[in-house]
């Protein structure tokens, strides 16, 4: 799924950096996700479709770029799977796929999609870091842009996809690309100005006016990326900064054709299990 934060776009939200919790993160992103489904899939369905696999805003799809592989007959699970349009698009290739989110109001759409589509797909509520899956079940586990940027342990996250990964399966997740987090969100040239330390991990938090955390992101360096990585048994083999293809003059968020013809908005992460 891919996410686009409104960062603090409505007059009563309260944005600070601090320390969150696990709780306080599940909590916020199962609320801010239920609340926000039905205007992200009529801001951004056209473009994910219902059947078809998006990497990121900057368009790269799976048809093309082929970063999981030969999915026929792999058992795979997309996580953070939002409307399930990627598992969708993975079931029509012939992998037997099991779409997760968090939100129900996600998983919502997912049903409705499927019906539309007639490509139906197991659905299931879960937490990223409490996979209701057996050790060993999938070849392959799959994000865009889901559940990493959201948990505080992104570490403990990379621990459970390894779990229930086999030996040799892959894990390929993108997220918001971590240079993104010296600047800020807006997609024109005020937004070419660097401004938060590339260092600072303290998580952006959006809070109610009772303080009660209501969007969370946390952000993790390249480096820390690799880390957590290589810490949970994975082998780096890929990682893929998609250029802002020619003719492509959508703006969805942060991302533009003038942020993303200077500077990478996402980052793809091809792990493999050792």
């Amino acid at each position: 799924m891919i996410e686009i934060p409104s960062h603090a776009a409505e007059a009563e939200t309260h944005v600070l950096r601090r320390a969150i919790t696990d709780d306080e993160s599940r909590s916020a992103s199962r609320a801010w996700w239920d609340l926000d489904a039905d205007d992200y899939q009529a801001e951004h369905g056209g473009f994910l479709g219902d059947v078809d696999f998006v990497w990121c805003p900057e368009g790269l799809r799976e048809a093309d770029a082929r970063l999981l592989g030969d999915v026929r007959k792999k058992q795979v699970l997309e996580l953070g799977a939002g409307a399930a349009a990627g598992a969708r698009w993975l079931s029509g290739q012939g992998a037997d796929v099991v779409a997760m989110d968090l939100s129900a109001g996600m998983l919502r759409h997912a049903r409705e999609a499927g019906e539309r589509s007639g490509v139906r797909v197991p659905l299931v509520q879960a937490d990223a870091l409490a996979l209701p899956f057996r050790a060993g079940a999938f070849d392959i586990v799959c994000t865009a842009f889901g559940a990493i940027p959201f948990v505080a342990d992104s570490g403990a996250a990379m621990r459970e996809v390894a779990r229930v990964l086999r030996p040799g399966g892959s894990w390929v997740f993108s997220i918001t690309h971590p240079m993104r987090w010296i600047f800020w969100d807006e997609p024109d040239e005020t937004g070419l100005i660097a401004r938060n330390s590339y260092f600072d991990r303290t998580p952006y938090v959006e809070t109610d006016e009772r303080g009660v955390p209501t969007y969370v992101e946390q952000h993790r360096t390249l480096g820390d990326r690799v880390r957590e990585l290589v810490a949970a048994g994975f082998v780096l083999r890929d990682l893929v900064e998609p250029e802002w293809p020619p003719g492509h003059e959508e703006i969805w968020g942060q991302w533009s054709p003038l942020r993303g013809r200077l500077f990478p908005g996402t980052a793809i992460f091809v792990a493999v299990r050792g």
